[in-house]
């Protein structure tokens, strides 16, 4: 199989990228680094200290006016925060910014926090399960692929790989 290295950007379509590059800046810590004015959008990209990179893009003749995660494409975005202290911090900023939240939400696999954007996109802050929380989750349907997978997920890089 060819390899991934990890997720290079991820790219919202808005209604006014100049007010959604604000937004994630001001909310989610996000710096713009770069605008473009093409033949039928523009665009902002923004990188975040932790080197993810996002891109709001504003089409001239866009065919709707609001997002809803009930079309076919982008249901959310989640980021993964360290732990339920960071999320209590992160509910204090959003309060802070006056951005609405659902508050600490409880679920099989971990504490999340939901919210959107101006352009009504779902983002989520999500405390990840740790390996043997999801290990415990996996039933008999679950094929021994997946199984496996979330062992090597789980075990640190051994020094064997750092040698090559």
């Amino acid at each position: 199989m060819p390899e991934l290295k990890g997720i290079s950007h991820v790219e919202f379509s808005v209604t006014d990228c100049d007010r959604a590059a604000a937004w994630w800046h001001d909310v989610m810590g996000f710096t713009q680094v770069h605008r473009a004015r093409h033949d039928s959008f523009e665009n902002r990209d923004l990188v975040h200290p932790t080197g993810m990179s996002i891109a709001v893009k504003t089409h001239d003749a866009p065919l709707s006016r609001s997002f809803d995660e009930r079309c076919i494409g982008l249901d959310h975005i989640s980021f993964e925060i360290a732990d339920r202290d960071e999320m209590l911090r992160w509910l204090t900023h959003l309060d802070g910014m006056g951005v609405a939240h659902s508050g600490v939400k409880e679920t099989v696999l971990g504490p999340l926090v939901v919210f959107r954007d101006p352009d009504n996109i779902q983002v989520e802050l999500f405390v990840h399960p740790s390996p043997e929380q999801v290990m415990a989750l996996l039933n008999d349907a679950d094929s021994p692929e997946a199984q496996q997978a979330v062992r090597e997920i789980s075990q640190p890089p051994s020094d064997d790989a750092e040698d090559s």
